[in-house]
């Protein structure tokens, strides 16, 4: 056996260190905390910087927060599909992005009712407003929503 092989007991544990018990416990006195400065005579806050200024005053105020789960929508209006398709055409998000209405999907297309609609249209759409829906539906066209 070797000074460097010993190891406590299988199942032991240690006792707790009683700090600032006495002289005789090995931690009175000072109570392990060293000798004279501001750490030695008070507890400080652990996010105390010496008087610098503290990172939650350097860093920018955001305000509010955004959703992880947020959803952005291709937005299309009734008088883009007015003024860009044909009476009884299938407008499709594949047809939007040809025509040049919207630059990409994102995360779905979006038919709002602005504007009027004169034309019997078959429009497939991730969402519809309920005005959208209702103008479509009005000119015997169909909204349907993949």
């Amino acid at each position: 056996m070797k000074l460097h092989e010993f190891k406590p007991s299988p199942g032991s544990s240690t006792r707790k260190r009683r700090i600032a018990r006495g002289i005789g416990s090995g931690m009175g006195k000072t109570a392990t905390r060293g000798t004279k400065g501001q750490k030695a005579r008070r507890q400080i806050h652990p996010n105390f910087e010496g008087g610098q200024t503290p990172i939650q005053r350097r860093l920018p105020v955001k305000k509010g927060f955004r959703n992880i789960n947020h959803k952005e929508f291709a937005i299309v209006n009734l008088d883009d599909l007015e003024k860009l398709f044909k009476a009884g055409d299938e407008v499709t998000p594949e047809n939007l992005i040809k025509t040049g209405i919207i630059p990409g999907v994102k995360d779905g297309v979006k038919v709002l009712g602005f504007g009027s609609l004169t034309k019997k249209l078959t429009v497939k759409a991730h969402k519809f407003s309920k005005s959208a829906q209702a103008a479509i539906a009005g000119k015997g066209g169909e909204a349907i929503t993949l």
